[in-house]
């Protein structure tokens, strides 16, 4: 059954009801829709910017979504990628496009130009939706981007090389297409990046999105009277699928634009959230500011908000702990996952099991899990090897790459390539990380980019990048650079050179350095770890 049955089974349930608000404090005025031609869309109070929509009106609009792809010529298995901010458009989209049989292909809107134009031409994608913000950025690559593929734009003032997405739907049918789908067929692709940097196109077919929906339902017992306050942005596998809890309960959930305390609590207490997905260092600024008294609890509407839960980063115990001092009647959970297993789930701490906060937990619904030595052979409990997991949301493939998907998936178990330790209670604890990624706000940054980027700094001989403690964002990047000889460079040189990455990317802290290689040529990274008091990085972070 696909995920876009629930949909239409909440259009018929419970049609009149709210599904989604997008809130953005940020907007003050009040702008136009991009389905005001429709009514359908209710604008209510200009200040702050918000909208709603009903299940009836959401399926109704993935409906036109569908029936607009498939009149331009969209077929079953085609691709189809969203580049677009939260926003109330996002998810009819979404699921128009599922609706077709095609295969939804979210993009990373931190995404530069050159990273749009390679994962468009890696997923093989035919059809783009975009937003306003990415203009710039698609115009930059449009005469090559544009070539074969059909771009649509959605918002106001439509770029020359696009057509409008609200001209385009205008007319097409609010009734369901009749495509049938099955549990296997392909359904959507995201992307996270390998060791060498490269995104990687992961496969989902349908049985993986509704493995993700029924089990957030189930891990946080979503009723119909619950409300998610969702905050990541929904291109993350993460975002969408403990949404998709709401879906399974058809119950309201809110997208807000906006991190602050003050912004979360408010949404919170005006839109009566029962259940928030937070980042480490959101919760940790809204802990911040409830000791300076920046933000008191009784200004706000809080007693219906019933759990909060945190992924994509360790946690540190310390963190909870002062936590359940403010909020002691909060639920409190974490969850583990990657892309490739559907985001987070697999392995999870269950709301029951606070006593072991610091463990990522145990299986998901539906979900086994193994730790590996380097021999493929099981080890003993106590041991530390490879996290694998199994499961029905693990992905199809690496798109088009046979030869990554064979090193990952092994006999239906994905690796993970996380170190793992499992306790005499059947906890599951990260180690450390067997690949060489960098997590800094639950972000992955991928060293090997950073590190091709400053090589080409005209005074940098070598260069070396891995992760650094750091008490808000878990870690930030680090960056080893050895100076060619005879010159000299400073760290405001390497700031400003690194301009020309994504914000997120860029070198947190620069140490000026050797940077050790053995002799093979390859980075001594456990070694810079060590002398840069990194090395139990991960452990630390959950004993924090």
């Amino acid at each position: 059954m696909p995920v876009t049955d629930l949909l239409e089974r909440n259009h018929k349930l419970y049609g009149d009801e709210v599904a989604l608000v997008e809130l953005n404090p940020s907007v003050q005025d009040n702008r136009k829709t991009t389905w005001k031609e429709f009514d359908l869309v209710q604008q209510v109070d200009n200040h702050p910017y918000r909208r709603e929509i009903t299940w009836s009106v959401f399926d109704e609009k993935a409906n036109r979504v569908a029936n607009m792809l498939l009149s331009r010529g969209v077929q079953k298995g085609d691709r189809v990628a969203i580049l677009m901010f939260n926003c109330l458009e996002w998810l009819p989209i979404y699921f128009g496009i599922l609706k077709t049989g095609a295969i939804a292909v979210p993009f990373n809107f931190r995404f530069d130009a050159k990273e749009i134009k390679y994962c468009a031409d890696l997923a093989e994608v035919q059809v783009l939706f975009f937003g306003p913000q990415f203009i710039g950025r698609l115009e930059s690559i449009a005469e090559d981007l544009c070539k074969g593929r059909l771009m649509i734009y959605v918002g106001d003032g439509c770029p020359t090389f696009a057509e409008s997405y609200r001209e385009m739907v205008a007319d097409c049918s609010s009734q369901p297409p009749l495509i049938r789908l099955e549990d296997d067929d392909d359904a959507a692709i995201y992307y996270s990046s390998g060791t060498t940097g490269f995104p990687k196109a992961i496969l989902h077919n349908h049985e993986s999105l509704m493995q993700a929906a029924q089990m957030e339902q189930k891990h946080h017992l979503t009723g119909r009277d619950d409300c998610f306050l969702c905050i990541p942005p929904l291109y993350h596998t993460g975002a969408k699928f403990h949404w998709m809890g709401s879906l399974c309960a058809g119950s309201k959930a809110v997208l807000l634009t906006g991190t602050t305390p003050e912004i979360i609590l408010d949404a919170v207490s005006k839109e009566h959230c029962t259940i928030v997905w937070l980042l480490v260092p959101w919760a940790q600024e809204i802990l911040a500011a409830l000791d300076r008294g920046d933000v008191k609890l009784e200004d706000y509407e809080l007693d219906q908000w019933r759990l909060m839960h945190i992924g994509a980063q360790p946690v540190p115990k310390s963190l909870i702990k002062r936590w359940k001092e403010y909020f002691p009647h909060h639920l409190y959970d974490t969850n583990y996952g990657l892309s490739e297993s559907t985001g987070p789930g697999c392995v999870h701490l269950g709301v029951e099991n606070i006593h072991k906060v610091g463990a990522i937990g145990v299986p998901g619904y539906r979900w086994k899990c193994k730790i590996v030595n380097d021999m493929g052979k099981e080890v003993q409990q106590g041991e530390v090897g490879e996290l694998y997991v199994k499961g029905p949301g693990v992905m199809t493939c690496y798109y088009n790459d046979p030869a990554a998907t064979a090193e990952t998936l092994v006999n239906g178990w994905l690796r993970t390539g996380d170190m793992a330790m499992q306790d005499e209670d059947g906890f599951y604890f990260l180690v450390d990380r067997k690949k060489d990624v960098i997590i800094s706000g639950g972000e992955n940054i991928y060293p090997v980019q950073i590190e091709n980027f400053l090589s080409n700094h005209p005074k940098v001989l070598d260069v070396a990048c891995i992760g650094l403690p750091d008490e808000r964002l878990g870690e930030i990047t680090g960056a080893i650079i050895a100076i060619k000889e005879g010159m000299e460079c400073t760290e405001e040189e390497i700031n400003n050179f690194c301009k020309e990455l994504p914000r997120y990317k860029r070198p947190k802290k620069i140490i000026f350095a050797d940077v050790p290689r053995n002799a093979t040529g390859k980075i001594e990274k456990p070694a810079l770890r060590k002398k840069y008091g990194a090395d139990k990085l991960v452990a630390a972070q959950n004993e924090g």
